[in-house]
């Protein structure tokens, strides 16, 4: 049974940083494309950053530059550095991964949210 969970999140003002990381068991990021995804109050949920298991990664245009993906693969941990944090990045911040390889470059947040699993999000607050 694979297992996802997210912790990291919480309260800054706008311009702060704040890292999250997602933990797996029954899992292990270094085989498939996995990333975080977004879902703001009253919107839809967003990819944010995906990885692949070659370790390239590509980012929603909002997030680049600010926000950076990576892995450990030793501890089997997924991290979400978030720099320069602006209010509009307020949102539950979900975990996820993917089940089956992606092929030909189609490991992009666009994707994340046909991932088959998924954390139960940690809440991300900015204020202005």
């Amino acid at each position: 049974q694979v297992q996802l969970v997210e912790s990291g999140g919480g309260s800054v003002q706008a311009g702060g940083s704040l890292r999250l990381s997602c933990a797996a068991s029954g899992y292990s990021f270094s085989r498939y494309c996995v990333g975080w995804s977004r879902q703001a109050p009253g919107k839809e949920r967003e990819g944010v950053a995906v990885i692949d298991s070659d370790g390239s990664t590509n980012y929603v245009d909002s997030v680049k530059g600010r926000f950076t993906i990576s892995k450990d693969n030793a501890k089997n941990a997924l991290y979400l550095q978030m720099n320069s944090l602006r209010p509009e990045d307020t949102a539950i911040y979900y975990c996820a991964a993917s089940r089956v390889p992606l092929y030909g470059g189609n490991c992009l947040p666009q994707v994340v949210g046909f991932f088959a699993y998924w954390g139960q999000g940690t809440q991300v607050a900015v204020s202005s």
